[in-house]
């Protein structure tokens, strides 16, 4: 795992979700819709905490955990920055294949929105999930994140020199069969698994948890402009009001899931 903790050192994730709004947008949304009010929450490679900084805003008691360190570091400086400490009961370097410093049933719901990007072995994606079972409490929530195969297929194949080695038809057969992505450029993502879309539910419900919604949070309207955003805005806030609607009911749509750069599982642990 030292790539994935090298890459994420030096990258700026939180930055990453300023500049792509509407996965961040839309997966905050559908978490504020089901958590319950005043939950225990673990935020479970949570990256530098944005995610867990805007919970524990609304209230929640929030646990934040990463494997890269200095994202820990990050969270914890923007927690104080924000003046949410007091709401955070504890910040973790820990892997997800591992939450043994969690008792059982510790938390009324958790999120995974990033642990299973990396976790290229079917062996460590089971870990991971099962460790998220064991710490949340019976009937908890959960909302988890995966990245679809067929997204990245496409992407490879519009700007195959910015996904090597997916830049040849090896590389995009293996890719395809195999789910597995090592990027060829260093310091670039890498070490990354995407899920076929079908695969999602099932692994899921395999592993103990019961399924509510799987959305895809790449929104239809992330290759949108500010431009083209100014022309809806430009028609006051009812009309802004109702496209944003239309833009989460789209989220729900099972056809978008293929085509959407991100997905949320939101279920509960049975």
């Amino acid at each position: 795992m030292e790539p994935i903790v090298n890459y994420y050192s030096q990258f700026d994730e939180w930055g990453r979700l300023d500049r792509e709004p509407w996965e961040y947008t839309i997966n905050l949304a559908f978490i504020k819709k089901y958590l319950p009010a005043g939950s225990a929450v673990l935020d479970n490679g949570a990256g530098p905490g944005k995610y867990a900084m805007e919970l524990a805003r609304e209230g929640h008691d929030v646990t934040l955990a990463d494997l890269t360190p200095k994202l820990v570091e990050t969270a914890r400086s923007k927690a104080a920055e924000l003046g949410l400490l007091d709401r955070f009961r504890g910040f973790h370097a820990a892997d997800a294949r591992d939450l043994s410093l969690f008792g059982d049933g510790q938390f009324d719901a958790s999120l995974m929105l990033g642990p299973l990007y990396h976790l290229q072995g079917a062996e460590d994606r089971e870990k991971a999930v099962r460790e998220l079972h064991r710490v949340t409490a019976k009937d908890g929530w959960v909302f988890v994140a995966f990245m679809p195969r067929i997204r990245h297929l496409a992407n490879s194949l519009r700007d195959p020199l910015n996904w090597k080695p997916n830049d040849t038809v090896r590389g995009l057969e293996a890719f395809a069969e195999t789910g597995r992505f090592d990027h060829s450029d260093a310091g670039r993502f890498t070490g990354a698994y995407y899920f076929p879309v079908g695969d999602i539910v099932p692994f899921m419900e395999t592993n103990g948890f019961g399924t509510v919604k799987l959305i895809g949070s790449g929104s239809i309207a992330a290759g949108m402009t500010g431009e083209q955003w100014d022309y809806w805005r430009s028609q006051g806030e009812e009309v802004s009001r109702r496209v944003l609607d239309l833009i989460m009911q789209a989220a729900e749509d099972p056809y978008n899931l293929g085509s959407s750069s991100h997905l949320l599982y939101v279920g509960r642990r049975l």
